[in-house]
């Protein structure tokens, strides 16, 4: 699990500091490799290399949101709805987290290491 500290100026003008939790697990990682033609990790890397912006952005923004989720107080699940990814889409926060992915290629790989599970 990857736990994101973001400091970001809300609707109402208020700067804001926020923990943010993202995860992929072991079934999460092998659906999204099955789901692309040649894996998901080939994919990144052909896009990159063709410097293809539109589907660099496509799949961070589908990355980033995929992995959000919260953690239930019992610690036993790591809970991800679409009302959960609607509500952190529509944060300053993600714009601000989405933005350094997209722009910064040290950032994303950094973000990508953590939130896939360890072999």
């Amino acid at each position: 699990m990857y736990k994101k500290v973001i400091t970001y100026t809300d609707f109402d003008g208020n700067e804001r500091t926020e923990e943010f939790l993202f995860n992929f697990t072991k079934a999460e990682v092998a659906e999204m490799e099955v789901s692309s033609e040649g894996g998901l990790a080939n994919k990144i890397d052909k896009v990159v290399k063709e410097k293809d912006s539109k589907q660099i952005i496509g799949i961070f923004k589908d990355v980033l949101l995929k992995a959000y989720g919260v953690k239930s107080d019992d610690g036993r699940r790591f809970i991800k709805t679409q009302e959960l990814r609607d509500e952190f889409s529509q944060t300053e926060a993600y714009s601000q987290l989405f933005m350094d992915l997209a722009t910064n290629e040290t950032a994303a790989a950094e973000f990508i290491n953590a939130i896939v599970p360890k072999v």
